[in-house]
C-alpha cells in the first residue's frame, strides 16, 4: 500500500466496517496513525449513518447477547466483553456503536461491540433519600451530547422506606448523570415540581420504558397510567445539553392508551396498542411540536403470533418500502406497508426469546481502550512481574545456599 496516495486509502477505509478496520491497524505505520485519529473515528461514523451500511442487531436474552449483520443473518457474532460475571449483565441502550453494560448501579460500563473496547465508569454510590434504607428499582438511559459532544449515562433509582406499608406514599429517587468527557459522575438535584410528583408515585416503569429512549439530544420514558391514581399517560424527557428534564406534549386521544415508545428514522415514535389486536405508529416530524405528531401506519397482528403484547418499528428497509418489527421480544418481521404481508428474518441458531437493538459498527472509544482499564492491565502486569523477580531471586538464593551447604 506503500505507492497508493494516503487521501485514496483514507476513502477507501471510510467505507469499511470497524470490525475490518481494527485489524487493517496492523498493515502500517501511517493507517494505525490514520485509523487511530479522532478525526478520522469521527469521518467514518458520520458515513456510516449517512449511508446507513454496516447495520447490525443487537440481540439480547436471559443467556444471549450477540451481534447479526442486517444484511447476512446467518453472520452471527458472540459478544464478550470484560464487564461479564457469572449473573446477567444488564444491556441498556445503543447509540453511534456504543452499548451501556449495568451489573448493578455502581458496576456499569460503555461498550463498543465492534472494537471490543470498554470504558468502565467510576463506581457512584447510591445517596439514599432520608427515611430510604434499600433501593428499588433502577432505571437508565445512555446518549449522546451533541451540543458538548460527550456521551452521557443517566441512571435514576427509586428508593424505599423500611416498612412495606411505607410505599403506599410515595417513593423517594436519585437521579445522576455521567459524563464521558469529564469521567465523573454528577447529581441532578433541580427537578421541576410536576417531574417530582410523577417520579414519587410512579413505583415502576415497565421493562422496555425502563431505558431512555434517544432523539433530539434528549432521553425519553414513558410513565403508564395506574388505574385508580393516575389517570393518564405521561412522556418526560431528559435533556442531555442542560441536563434537565422537562414533559413531552403528546396528543390527548393518547393519553389513556396502551403506549410505549421507540424512534424510528430519528424521530421519537409512539406505539399505541389497540387492545393486542393492532398497533397504530405515531411520529413526531419536528420536535417539541405538538401538532407536527402524524399516525403513520397501522400494523395488524400478525397470524404466526398468538399474542401482540408489544411491537417495535426499528428502521426502514433501503427501499423504504418495508419496516422492520420487534414483536413480544421474541421475533423479527419485515412489514410491507403496501401489501401489509409480514415475512420473518430468521438468525441462524437463535431459537430463544430475545430483545433487539439497533447498533451501528464504529470506531468511537478507539481501538487504544479504556485509559482506566490499560492503567490496570499495566499495573497487574508490574505486579507480576514483581512476584516473578522475587520468586526467581528467592530461587536463586536457595540454590546458592543449598551448594554451599554441600
Amino acid at each position: 500500500m506503500a505507492n497508493i496516495p494516503m487521501d485514496i486509502i483514507t476513502d477507501l477505509f471510510l467505507r469499511l466496517p470497524a470490525t475490518t478496520l481494527v485489524r487493517y491497524r496492523i498493515l502500517s505505520k501511517p493507517c494505525y496513525s490514520l485509523i487511530d485519529s479522532p478525526n478520522f473515528i469521527e469521518s467514518h461514523l458520520n458515513q456510516t449513518l449517512q449511508s446507513g451500511d454496516h447495520l447490525m442487531i443487537l440481540l439480547r436474552g436471559p443467556r444471549l447477547l450477540c451481534t447479526v449483520n442486517l444484511d447476512s443473518p446467518d453472520k452471527v457474532t458472540d459478544v464478550e466483553h470484560p464487564l461479564k460475571t457469572g449473573g446477567l449483565t444488564e444491556v441498556f441502550g445503543s447509540c453511534n456503536g456504543l452499548i451501556g453494560l449495568s451489573n448493578s448501579p455502581t458496576d456499569i460500563a460503555i461498550f463498543n461491540p465492534s472494537t471490543r473496547q470498554i470504558h468502565r465508569l467510576p463506581a457512584e454510590s447510591v445517596d439514599f433519600p432520608e427515611g430510604s434504607t434499600t433501593r428499588g428499582y433502577v432505571f437508565y438511559g445512555l446518549g449522546y451530547d451533541s451540543v458538548n459532544d460527550d456521551y452521557k449515562v443517566v441512571r435514576m433509582v427509586q428508593c424505599k422506606g423500611g416498612k412495606a406499608d411505607e410505599l403506599v406514599f410515595g417513593f423517594p429517587y436519585e437521579i445522576k448523570v455521567f459524563s464521558l468527557k469529564k469521567n465523573s459522575w454528577k447529581r441532578i438535584k433541580r427537578v421541576i415540581p410536576a417531574i417530582q410528583l410523577l417520579f414519587y408515585f410512579y413505583y415502576h416503569l415497565l421493562y422496555r420504558r425502563g431505558y431512555g429512549v434517544l432523539a433530539s439530544n434528549s432521553l425519553h420514558w414513558v410513565l403508564p397510567r395506574r388505574p385508580g391514581l393516575i389517570a393518564f399517560n405521561a412522556i418526560i424527557r431528559f435533556d442531555l445539553d442542560t441536563e434537565e428534564f422537562g414533559i413531552l406534549d403528546f396528543p390527548e386521544d393518547l393519553a389513556h392508551e396502551n403506549i410505549d415508545i421507540g424512534v424510528l428514522d430519528g424521530c421519537l415514535c409512539l406505539m399505541c396498542n389497540h387492545e393486542f389486536s393492532y398497533v397504530d405508529v405515531w411520529v413526531m416530524k419536528e420536535y417539541k411540536v405538538e401538532g407536527s405528531w402524524s399516525k403513520l401506519f397501522r400494523v395488524p397482528k400478525p397470524k404466526s403470533v398468538e399474542s401482540f403484547d408489544f411491537m417495535r418499528p426499528l428502521l426502514y428497509s433501503k427501499e423504504r418500502d418495508k419496516i422492520l418489527l420487534e414483536i413480544n421480544n421474541a421475533k423479527l418481521v419485515w412489514f410491507d406497508l403496501k401489501s401489509k404481508r409480514f415475512r420473518t428474518l430468521r438468525i441462524k441458531d437463535c431459537d430463544s426469546s430475545y430483545s433487539a437493538e439497533l447498533l451501528v459498527s464504529s470506531l468511537v472509544l478507539g481501538c487504544k481502550g479504556d485509559p482506566t482499564e490499560v492503567m490496570r492491565r499495566k499495573e497487574r502486569l508490574a505486579r507480576e512481574d514483581k512476584i516473578m523477580q522475587e520468586r526467581n531471586k528467592r530461587d536463586d538464593f536457595l540454590s546458592k545456599g543449598f551448594k554451599l551447604v554441600l
